[in-house]
């Protein structure tokens, strides 16, 4: 099995890579995915965060608000990182059941988008990381409809890019098309991964 960490700040593409190695036969194993998963109504996770944060960051039909949760932790850190104690065991216990039932010889890739920040590196047999320029991710994220102002605060939330540079064994560059991120990713597969 060969375990491919993907990483890279909102914004930069990290979606779009890990479609194109799935394309290319990878298992993936989504953190943000697992976020929702383990805070669904009935489970465990989300009755740890309404013990955490109480009731208003419910919807009235008893899901996660997760408009009234953000507004609560990120503004105050301590507050995000007591939600990062509930959610983050839960998605790394998820994880690791969901690698354990992939096949012997997979590529599992999990994106981890804040892989740098939990300190996760050395857990994979490869880092790979995209990287955009602030002025595309920003353009990218007011598209998706936020506001420039939450967005800049969401990327300052993140590690910085040299952060994410500092673990990384392959860095993917993404201010361009999609096709040119798809030749690198091609390029990547190519050269760390089909010949291993």
């Amino acid at each position: 099995m060969l375990r491919i960490g993907l990483t890279g700040g909102i914004g930069s593409g990290k979606s779009t890579v890990s479609a194109l190695l799935v394309e290319r036969g990878a298992v993936l194993v989504d953190a943000d995915v697992l976020a929702r998963e383990v805070v669904a109504p009935g489970t465990p996770g989300l009755a740890a965060v309404v013990e955490a944060f109480g009731e208003g960051v419910l919807t009235p039909g008893g899901e996660l608000d997760r408009p009234a949760l953000a507004a609560v932790v990120f503004a105050d850190p301590a507050q995000r990182a007591r939600l990062d104690g509930v959610v983050h065991p839960l998605v790394r216990a998820r994880a690791a059941e969901l690698v354990a039932q992939a096949p012997q010889d997979a590529v599992v890739v999990q994106d981890v988008p804040l892989l740098v920040e939990t300190g996760q590196a050395g857990s994979y047999d490869l880092v790979v990381v995209v990287q955009a320029s602030l002025p595309v991710r920003l353009e990218r994220l007011v598209q998706r409809g936020m506001t420039e102002e939450d967005a800049r605060a969401r990327i300052a939330g993140q590690a910085t890019d040299e952060q994410r540079a500092a673990v990384a064994d392959v860095l993917l560059h993404n201010d361009g098309t999609r096709e040119e991120l798809a030749a690198q990713v091609e390029a990547f597969w190519a050269e760390r991964v089909a010949g291993r």
